[in-house]
């Protein structure tokens, strides 16, 4: 049907859209998602200016769209682009996770975060025991030789550990139980002693050198006596703490990071002080080795891995699920990698019978914050748990899994777990949880279009616009967007993968219903 008013309507076959969406046009993706045309005027094509108010807005509307903290009453305010978060929220973790999410936005340069914690009213005793349970009950932690208190909510953590991530993981444990309003680590790490200045420096450079999201910075690196100090330019905070991270290597004292200043323009290309070339199947190999090496869930287990064309085939045994998932994401985080098959087995060291996994997997949602008000029920079947029932959104069905991922003896997870609003979409953001130690989240689309919300063509060009113009991990002027019929097509070339992987998902956040992203990769 054609008018001056209506576009035509092609309606291909199910056989057509059987073929996959990818090889299809963007109106044949639209048609076989029973997309309607929309019509609207042309937005206006005006530059953007940073001003506090705007980076606020950006902050604001980052944080009223997260499902993660849709229950959580969070406000900010910006001064000379610094963020000032308060409010409440129903745990530490949505607390953290806002801090993290707000250092993602372009133009940041450091948050403070004064939110308030409303959290249920527990024990010292009770939250003690908790966080003991929780060590035992994740894999990689169980053999951790720590010890806990608990007063007033606060936690504090003493023990040894063999390295700097090693103590981040076990306070991100610890943070993950009901009630815990605070984590305080008295924990020492165990370092190589003497290490040579000239040694650390070099493998903190190649840390830095091969992490993805830092591929396009100016950061030089300093060391004296096993002081680390980092200097140049990032592109944003949540950068700027990616990078202090990074430079905890064997031998590291501390890190001092105040003279590595955030700058939006810092994104451009061919930018970097120190340069380390990553080109090559036999560098690329090379520096995902290294990236499963920095990461306590996954180093223990040396896996096999291969790279041809900048694909890497990852293969061996673990013992756990998480591992498994934590070094495909690893992999993901390195230079040079466009996709991972992750064909790691899960071969659990100590073998548990099914109903003892099961139990354990029921103990730790009661103790998660995220989903212990919700009735889910695991059933575990040689290894493989089935969770059912009813959560909210996207964010808890993933977390759910995620929770059940941990524990011992757990070789594959079936969510069957159904969402009461499936039109509150969780996309997993791989940079506000980059660390080895913070959940790894699939991707979850709800397929139901008809509870998506009716936006033309031009205001959904527009907030796309936005979403990659706010993103310090996408160079917004290098991509063209084309919305026809609520369907997305990038255009253009971006730097690496990542860059790739985060213009999708921008459109997505922007309101894309599909996405078709033929953006070249340089």
């Amino acid at each position: 049907m054609k008018n001056q008013n209506h576009k035509t309507i092609f309606r291909p076959s199910p056989a057509t859209c059987r073929v996959g969406r990818r090889s299809l046009t963007a109106l044949a993706v639209a048609a076989c998602l029973g997309v309607v045309s929309a019509t609207g005027r042309a937005a206006p094509e005006e530059k953007k200016k940073m001003t506090d108010q705007a980076i606020t807005n950006a902050v604001d509307h980052t944080l009223q769209t997260d499902s993660a903290l849709l229950n959580n009453q969070i406000d900010a305010k910006t001064n000379e682009g610094i963020v000032t978060l308060s409010g409440t929220a129903a745990h530490l973790l949505a607390k953290d996770r806002a801090t993290k999410l707000a250092e993602t936005i372009r133009g940041v340069r450091s948050v403070v975060n004064t939110i308030k914690l409303d959290t249920p009213a527990r024990t010292d005793d009770e939250i003690r025991k908790d966080v003991e349970s929780a060590f035992l009950y994740d894999v990689a932690t169980d053999s951790y030789e720590l010890t806990t208190a608990a007063k007033d909510g606060v936690v504090t953590i003493s023990g040894t550990v063999q390295s700097y991530r090693e103590k981040e993981l076990a306070m991100y444990v610890a943070k993950g139980v009901k009630g815990v309003k605070e984590v305080k680590s008295n924990i020492t790490v165990k370092s190589k002693a003497n290490r040579p200045d000239a040694e650390i420096a070099a493998e903190v450079k190649r840390a830095i050198a091969i992490d993805v999201w830092l591929a396009q910075n100016f950061i030089t690196t300093e060391v004296k006596d096993g002081v680390v100090t980092l200097t140049g330019t990032v592109g944003s905070a949540a950068q700027q703490g990616r990078a202090s991270l990074l430079a905890w290597t064997a031998g590291v004292s501390s890190v001092k990071a105040e003279g590595l200043k955030v700058e939006p323009w810092a994104l451009g290309r061919d930018q970097r002080k120190e340069t380390i070339t990553i080109k090559g199947d036999l560098q690329i190999k090379d520096a995902v080795k290294d990236a499963l090496v920095y990461d306590p869930r996954v180093f223990s287990f040396n896996p096999t891995l291969e790279v041809e064309n900048g694909v890497v085939t990852l293969t061996g045994t673990v013992d756990n699920l998480k591992a498994k998932r934590a070094a495909e994401q690893d992999a993901k985080n390195t230079v040079g990698v466009w996709r991972v098959k992750n064909l790691l087995k899960v071969r659990p060291a100590k073998p548990l019978a099914d109903d003892k996994i099961a139990q354990n997997v029921k103990s730790a949602f009661l103790r998660d914050p995220v989903v212990d008000s919700y009735q889910i029920d695991a059933k575990a079947r040689a290894g493989v748990i089935t969770l059912t029932g009813t959560v909210d959104s996207y964010f808890e069905k993933a977390q759910a899994e995620d929770v059940a991922s941990r524990a011992n003896g757990v070789v594959t997870v079936k969510n069957n777990l159904t969402v009461s609003y499936p039109s509150t979409v969780y996309y997993y953001e791989p940079y506000s949880n980059y660390t080895p130690f913070y959940s790894y989240w699939d991707a979850y689309r709800p397929y139901d279009y008809s509870t998506w919300s009716s936006t033309s063509d031009a205001e959904m060009k527009d907030d796309i616009h936005d979403q990659m113009w706010w993103s310090p991990f996408v160079s917004a002027d290098e991509v063209t967007v084309k919305v026809e019929n609520s369907v997305a097509t990038l255009t253009g070339t971006v730097d690496s993968w990542s860059e790739y992987r985060s213009a999708t998902e921008n459109a997505y956040d922007g309101g894309a219903r599909f996405v078709i992203n033929n953006l070249k990769v340089k």
